[in-house]
């Protein structure tokens, strides 16, 4: 490839301090859920969080953070975004809400990643979230391309099926040299609120299995409950109802590890926040 037409080299956000993909290899196993309230944990234990939904194609964030008034355009052509459960968030859903689909390629989905990390007014934040698109496509590659990640988190089921694609999107950070902050296991088990039984719907175990062998750390595992997709259906995750809430502790202990290994990449220690 000839020199002039390389792409720029990726540059870093003025007063952000880590920006941290959320992915998943698969659909359906919970990495919006856990993104949403991974930003409202992190907010509550004191950081300034932000949250790109970078799922242009099926934007839930609005709907899981209440959240659906149109963003304000400032004076000088930024975007203000909106503010619920103490993050900032911006998502195609808040600019074109409703069911009509994005139909788009490859360079408008770059352009609209550009746009919403480089155009919107952030101001000073510890965290940037992005919650990734299923897959390992191109939305990926434009945001490598775009900004320099502190690393990225790998949500899956313990099901083998939901593993074997996890596996991928391990890969696929490791050839783009984005460091992978570790692993969460989302719907570990589901404990019957009858009999108190815990039961295995997708096994149990398995991200932390894949985690020990790609030499990643495990963050934790998500119970699958009820309440917790309530939450997010009804606009207030459960981390919004404080860390001592039903099902929203391993939320809080998860953010936790995951600002610990940030400050730890940064050199930094885990001063990312006061812990309280």
């Amino acid at each position: 490839m000839a020199h002039g037409n390389a792409p720029p080299a990726p540059a870093s956000l003025p007063g952000i301090r880590h920006i941290v993909a959320i992915g998943s290899g698969k659909g359906g196993v919970g990495k919006t859920t856990v993104a949403a309230n991974l930003a409202i944990a992190l907010a509550a234990l004191g950081a300034r969080v932000g949250l790109i939904d970078a799922d242009i194609y099926g934007p839930n964030v609005p709907l899981m953070f209440g959240s659906n008034g149109q963003p304000r355009v400032l004076g000088n052509n930024q975007i203000e975004p909106n503010l619920a459960h103490g993050v900032k968030l911006i998502s195609v859903g808040l600019i074109s809400p409703g069911d009509k689909p994005m139909v788009m390629r490859g360079p408008m989905l770059h352009q609209i990643i550009r746009q919403f990390l480089q155009q919107v007014a952030w101001g000073e934040l510890d965290f940037l979230l992005i919650d990734l698109p299923p897959g390992t496509g191109d939305v990926v590659i434009s945001l490598v391309q775009t900004v320099p990640l502190t690393g990225a988190v790998v949500v899956s089921t313990p099901s083998d099926v939901a593993l074997q694609d996890a596996r991928k999107a391990l890969e696929m950070f490791g050839q783009v040299n984005v460091e992978v902050l570790g692993m969460i296991e989302n719907m570990s088990h589901f404990t019957c609120p009858h009999c108190h039984t815990e039961i295995d719907i997708f096994a149990k175990g398995g991200a932390a299995q894949t985690a020990e062998r790609f030499k990643v750390p495990f963050l934790g595992s998500i119970e699958l409950a009820p309440a917790i997709r309530e939450g997010g259906d009804g606009g207030r995750p459960v981390a919004a109802r404080g860390e001592n809430a039903p099902f929203a502790g391993e939320f809080f202990a998860i953010a936790r590890k995951l600002a610990e290994r940030a400050g730890q990449l940064e050199g930094r220690g885990d001063d990312v926040f006061e812990v309280q």
